[in-house]
């Protein structure tokens, strides 16, 4: 190969002006006649359509139209002087003048040429048409436009010149059957040098289908034919040469496509450097044009030699362009695939916040960018790693084509910016998500969905890492949101390309130094163990003497319906307990982030609908008939009866702030589950300080310590209720303390060892460098902390759950009633009704009611009675009796025989309740405790205490 001809580059210059200001066609190149025989220098060359070939090394000057070209060029081989075709255009003596080229436009311009006793060459000559023949042509005048300005600041703005195929008949070069072999090929290489930048030939013309205006013809790149007539041979040497024009003509197109602003930085840069290879193959043309011009010996087959590893190396590129093409849709392929886009409600929603049109195939089409291009570039380098020129040329492109990617991945390691214009990035960062809703979103989607990895774009060199890059600039975001880092300064000494032996360590220690700022921020700037223990002192009431003293101070206040309870008070008392001398919440840091809050939703049937992802239970239906004959009296309102119903007790619930970052571990997902398993322990508690009154009622009430010596009934009765009453309230005690000691914990030291680093067991998984604990790890094991302590009180299961409440219920109705019993057990107890003892006890604790009735439990006890027993209740001697004491009402100062049997039919009823669910639900714990969680089993042998201790003690009130 010679070296690269001076002119080189200022030839391609003037070819592409020539071609872009006239018809893109020529008419018989002198070149090949410049071959054949000496150009003298007064020979003037007619100026038509072969004036829009390019001049190369040309100086011109034009005088009326007309020049007059002279050459003059010594070659190194000759020693005497020869004409060649560079040409220099002269000014003449005498102005000549132009003429149009029309109908008569050949023959005027011979006729001038005679006239100065010159001719034109023989291979440029065009055949005189004969006068009977003339016909008027229209004028041949191609003008050339500017098109539009696009986003590719390097397309061209120059219109489309006219193909071959519109030339009229003068222009038309002469017949290949018309030349010898020699000339044939000198004609063909002429023509190719042309071709294989871009141009069309004088015998090498674009296929008449082939469409130049069609963009998508022109990025598959055009098919050529030549002319009838040449030599065979040299038709198969063409033929070979002409698929590199094919593939520069398609990759010029391709690159100026690829370039617009929407295809991304990655295109852009893969652009670039495809840009770099045409224009070195543009340096080979120069080259191969200077061999045609001064090598004698230069033929077709010697330019089909030189071009072999260009046209092979053409090929990749072209191959890789349009498997590109195809990835965008720009060849014409169906697009069908991309209306399945639309299922992607949250690509479809930010898009359109950008200012999208919802149409079908404008939100979703596919679109090859990013990492898509540089998974094409790795899976097309694997595929032809057998081929070292391939191998070569794709890692070239893959290393230009990766710079903006890894510049935008050290800006997210380093710094934790997405620096992403045209979402190429693997991050996708959800702008419209923001700290500022951690409080009031439940979602928690700051954390969880303000960056996500778009995985179908995950180059595959960042595929086993990508949680990686996900969480290291997670962690140095949250940082730098927290002022921790200095987006200022810029990072040096860091890998530019995938191929860098450093990038798989450069990730790893942005991840290490990432996690370990960002734990530090944690568990020492803001004091994460603290506020952990803070929490579990207001929610799981450990050390709960000031929660004691609130329940005590806010009684009156709870007991009111959920909708009458005065939040404003609460928070007051709440306030003033927390500040109680002495207590240990008034050393506590946090006390000012508790706040008192409301909870309009039962417990049981907001974990319900947690539980059934059905919403709707559809065993209720089937078993509504059985259940119904087991329910106690206050057991049969309706749900929404039960939200009414609800007490300030069931419905407190705490309300826990943290700032951020504090928010990211204690979101608000985990807060919901601290408050489900408060109100779970408040009900628990409650329930048992009612129990704990009943108690208190059992053994100061004077209808309940006084024993009966007449009505050994009465006596054997109160035994029942007593025996019923103990076994509640070792059934509650037994389940609190199995909640609270043996759940939460010893989940809880687990959880705090995690937190301080003392976890032995913590071995995650190899992966260098090793990090002992990572954040996502610490909020993972807070969360796995609260799930565990849930299931294993059973709040998560539905069976287990519904059938405690049914225990809990029978409980709670069974404390309330045995307190309202205390009053209506004096006209039961014929040896204490009507007394002095009594009267008085009554008139100092149960003032009279003139509104209450006879028999308050009658309205109740109306399901489980028949209506003649009903009847029953109101005696005959009512009307008769009389009381001593003004004070005391008529009905506590009588004896009533009925009232006995509806007392033993009411326990019954109450006895029954329970120990039909307390069975049921230590078989479901047996059956869980076998399948699912273990730690059920001991739960299921501390509670059959209260049914075996229940059974006997039936069996020997039964004896007695």
């Amino acid at each position: 190969m010679s070296s690269t001809a001076n002119p080189g580059s200022t030839a391609y210059n003037d070819r592409r002006t020539a071609a872009t200001s006239g018809a893109k066609p020529r008419v018989p190149s002198s070149r090949a006649a410049a071959k054949e025989r000496p150009i003298s220098s007064g020979d003037i060359v007619p100026e038509d359509s072969a004036s829009n070939a390019p001049q190369r090394s040309t100086t011109s000057h034009r005088v009326n139209g007309y020049s007059r070209n002279t050459t003059e060029r010594q070659t190194a081989r000759l020693q005497s002087q020869v004409t060649t075709r560079e040409r220099l255009q002269v000014r003449t003596k005498s102005p000549i003048k132009s003429y149009a080229v029309d109908g008569n436009g050949a023959d005027a311009q011979r006729s001038g040429l005679q006239e100065r006793g010159q001719t034109s060459s023989p291979v440029a000559a065009i055949a005189p048409i004969p006068n009977k023949e003339k016909v008027a042509l229209p004028p041949w005048k191609p003008q050339a436009s500017l098109v539009p300005h696009t986003t590719a600041p390097l397309a061209s703005r120059i219109s489309l010149p006219p193909v071959a195929s519109l030339l009229p008949a003068p222009l038309q070069p002469p017949p290949l059957q018309q030349l010898s072999p020699h000339a044939q090929e000198l004609s063909i290489l002429d023509d190719l040098l042309y071709v294989l930048m871009g141009f069309e030939g004088q015998y090498i013309r674009y296929n008449e289908s082939y469409k130049p205006s069609v963009e998508q013809e022109r990025l598959a790149g055009p098919s050529f034919r030549i002319l009838p007539g040449l030599d065979p041979s040299l038709g198969d040497l063409t033929n070979s040469v002409l698929k590199m024009a094919t593939y520069y003509t398609a990759l010029e197109a391709f690159v100026e496509v690829q370039s617009r602003e929407e295809f991304g930085a990655i295109n852009h840069a893969l652009c670039a450097s495809i840009r770099k290879l045409l224009k070195d193959y543009l340096v080979l043309i120069s080259q191969l044009e200077n061999q045609y011009i001064t090598n004698e010996s230069f033929s077709l087959h010697v330019l089909h030699l030189h071009t072999l590893p260009t046209n092979h190396m053409l090929f990749q590129v072209y191959t890789l362009a349009q498997e590109i093409l195809k990835k965008n849709a720009l060849l014409g392929e169906d697009l069908d695939e991309s209306i399945d886009g639309f299922d992607d409600v949250d690509n479809i929603l930010e898009q359109l916040r950008e200012g999208g049109v919802l149409v079908p195939g404008g939100m979703t089409k596919t679109m090859c960018k990013g990492g898509n291009v540089l998974r094409l570039l790795t899976d097309r380098l694997a595929y032809m790693s057998g081929d070292p020129a391939a191998r070569t040329l794709l890692q070239t492109l893959l290393r230009d084509a990766s710079r903006p990617y890894m510049t935008m991945l050290n800006e997210w390691l380093h710094h934790g910016g997405i620096k992403d214009p045209h979402a190429e990035f693997l991050i996708k960062e959800q702008k419209s998500i923001r700290r500022e809703k951690l409080e009031d979103d439940y979602t928690d989607e700051y954390w969880e969905k303000r960056y996500t990895i778009r995985d179908p774009d995950v180059p595959p060199q960042l595929e086993a890492v990508k949680d990686k890059v996900l969480l290291a600039g997670k962690y140095l975001n949250v940082v730098r949101e927290c002022g921790g880092v200095d987006i200022s300064t810029e990072v040096h000494d860091v890998p530019k390309s995938f191929d860098d032996p450093r990038f798989l360590d450069n990730i790893n220690g942005a991840y290490a130094h990432a996690n370990s700022s960002l734990l530090s921020l944690l568990l020492t700037t803001h004091a994460l163990p603290a506020r952990l223990q803070s929490m579990k002192h207001y929610f799981f009431l450990d050390h709960s003497d000031f929660f004691t003293y609130f329940l005590d101070l806010s009684a009156s206040e709870l007991k009111k319906p959920v909708r009458q309870v005065n939040v404003s008070k609460l928070q007051s008392l709440l306030d003033l307990v927390l500040r109680q001398p002495g207590s240990i919440a008034a050393q506590d840091p946090f006390k000012e982030d508790v706040k008192v809050q409301m909870n309009d939703v039962g417990l049981t049937k907001f974990l319900m609908g947690v539980v059934n992802v059905r919403g709707i239970d559809q065993d209720d239906n089937d078993s509504s008939n059985t259940a119904e004959k087991y329910r106690t009296p206050a057991t049969q309102a309706s749900s929404t009866e039960e939200d009414n119903a609800m007490t300030g007790f069931q419905a407190l619930e705490f309300k826990f702030s943290v700032p951020f970052p504090l928010s990211l571990v204690i979101s608000s997902k985990t807060v919901l589950r601290y408050q489900i398993l408060f109100r779970y322990l408040l009900s628990m508690r409650h329930l048992e300080n009612q129990l704990l009154n009943s108690w208190e009622d059992h053994n100061k009430v004077l209808s309940w310590t006084h024993r009966s010596k007449e009505d050994r009934k009465l006596e054997m009765w109160k035994r029942r209720a007593w025996t019923l009453r103990s076994r509640m309230l070792v059934f509650v005690q037994q389940f609190t303390y199995y909640c609270t000691a043996e759940v939460i914990e010893p989940n809880w030291q687990r959880l705090m060892a995690k937190v301080n680093g003392h976890d032995e067991n913590n071995d995650r998984g190899p992966g260098p460098p090793k990090v002992s604990r990572t954040v996502d790890e610490l909020m993972e094991d807070h969360v796995d902390f609260l799930d565990t302590c849930l299931k294993e009180c059973m709040l998560m299961n539905s069976k287990l759950l519904r059938v405690l409440s049914k225990v809990t219920n029978a409980c709670t109705f069974f404390a309330n009633w045995t307190h309202r019993l205390s009053r209506e057990l004096f006209p039961a107890d014929r040896s204490l009704v009507n007394t002095p003892a009594a009267n008085k006890y009554i008139a100092q604790h149960f003032p009279s009611h003139h509104q209450y009735h006879h028999h308050p439990p009658t309205s109740t006890s109306s399901t489980f009675t028949s209506n003649n027993n009903n009847s029953k209740n109101t005696p005959a001697s009512t009307s008769s009796a009389a009381s001593t004491n003004p004070s005391v009402p008529a009905s506590l100062s009588t004896y009533d025989p009925t009232k006995m049997e509806w007392l033993d039919d009411m326990v019954n009823k109450y006895e029954d309740n329970f120990n039909k669910h307390l069975k049921l639900l230590l078989d479901a714990l047996d059956y869980f405790a076998a399948t699912e969680t273990v730690a059920l089993g001991r739960l299921c042998a501390q509670l059959s205490t209260a049914g075996e201790k229940g059974g006997r003690e039936r069996l020997v009130g039964a004896g007695e």
